[in-house]
């Protein structure tokens, strides 16, 4: 079973930065997508960003121009770059791979990581 290791979470100050990872490990499988999902307290889990398997980043429109998602696929590791963090990015962070097991497609969730922006 592959497994989604997260990192990089932590208490910053409006317009501070963090990078958040999260690296596939276990049994892995070649990951076709990977993405970033945000869920603030009492709101539902958002999606945030996503790397396409042709290299094409999307973003959440609140967050383009201040976060970067890249990879490191000889790591089997994705990143988010966070800069100019503002309060309402608070949140859990959840790394999100689609898993090509060649008959079907899996989704693999990580176990989040805390970012609280705040004075």
């Amino acid at each position: 079973q592959m497994q989604l290791v997260e990192s990089g979470g932590g208490t910053v100050q409006p317009g501070g930065s963090l990078r958040l990872s999260c690296t596939a490990s276990g049994a892995t499988v070649p990951i076709t997508v990977w993405s970033w999902y945000r869920q603030a307290p009492g709101e539902q889990r958002k999606w945030v960003a996503s790397l396409s398997p042709s290299g094409r980043f999307s973003y959440l429109d609140s967050v383009r121009g201040r976060f970067t998602i890249s990879r490191d696929s000889r790591k089997n590791t994705v990143y988010l770059q966070m800069n100019t963090l503002a309060p309402e990015d608070t949140g859990v962070y959840y790394c999100y791979a689609r898993g090509d097991h060649g008959v079907e497609f899996r989704d693999y969730w990580g176990q989040g990581t805390q970012v609280t922006v705040s004075s």
